[in-house]
């Protein structure tokens, strides 16, 4: 199998794209270098306010959860994954370019604000081992189904691992409006402008895995959500109106993670 050029185009990009602009970060980005590169494309940000103490039961005590306006939030961001691969290295055919979904909420550890994974979806079965030994989050096997109408993003995902709690959503979504940079203290800003993630390893050891980009260029969006249980592996019924943001490409490096 060959590389697709589209993969290729992608990785040469990374670096270049990621390191335009640090000035938005509330830290400098690590000094030793990247280890991971990837592109995220067509991603959607969906986001339900949810009473603080019913996500707190499903978040280890070491890592605090961060609230807006005195609400904890859940976010559910379906997108396409492209140009994956580690530093000084071409995309590997056939592995670096799958659809993902993740579900997540916030943290904030030593004034840096991060974002803590609940789940994440993909049918790349080589990416859910490699990312669930080396980062430590929960990657799942899953079916997911991408398509477009025109600007319109068809999304259906079902969890397929038979050991995992069942997570499934079908929706369709585009964005609308001008292109536009979160400002300070906004929610899109809490929400979405985040350079590391938070977990735990398995000496119950806060990680922190940096990882950097330019600001986001978001566009608010729409939504029809025909199916949603995507919140029930955490006992949140996520039928009511969410905050909808768009995002069309994102150029994303990632660092190793470390004790915090």
């Amino acid at each position: 199998m060959l590389w697709s050029p589209h993969d290729v185009v992608d990785a040469l990009r990374q670096p270049r794209e990621a390191y335009k602009n640090s000035d938005q970060r509330p830290w400098p980005p690590p000094k030793g270098p990247w280890v991971m590169g990837q592109t995220w494309s067509d991603l959607l940000f969906a986001h339900w306010p949810v009473e603080p103490d019913v996500l707190r039961r499903h978040i280890p005590p070491q890592i605090p959860l961060d609230t807006f306006e005195g609400s904890a939030w859940i976010g559910v961001t379906p997108f396409v994954a492209s140009g994956v691969r580690p530093r000084l290295m071409l995309p590997a055919p056939g592995v670096s370019r799958f659809p993902e979904i993740n579900v997540r909420t916030y943290a904030t550890i030593d004034g840096r604000p991060g974002v803590y994974f609940f789940s994440l979806d993909t049918p790349n079965p080589v990416v859910n081992e490699l990312a669930r030994r080396t980062y430590h989050v929960p990657y799942f096997r899953s079916r997911i189904a991408v398509g477009r109408d025109g600007a319109r993003i068809r999304y259906a995902s079902e969890r397929t691992q038979r050991d995992a709690p069942p997570a499934a959503i079908t929706l369709a979504y585009q964005p609308h409006g001008a292109v536009y940079k979160a400002v300070p203290d906004s929610f899109e800003h809490f929400a979405i402008e985040r350079y590391c993630l938070y977990t735990m390893d398995g000496r119950e050891r806060v990680l922190r895995a940096d990882i950097h980009h330019p600001p986001w260029p978001l566009q608010r969006a729409e939504a029809t959500i025909a199916a949603n249980g995507m919140g029930d592996q955490v006992g949140v019924d996520l039928s009511g109106e969410p905050i909808l943001h768009f995002a069309h490409r994102q150029d994303v490096v990632f660092w190793w993670p470390g004790a915090v």
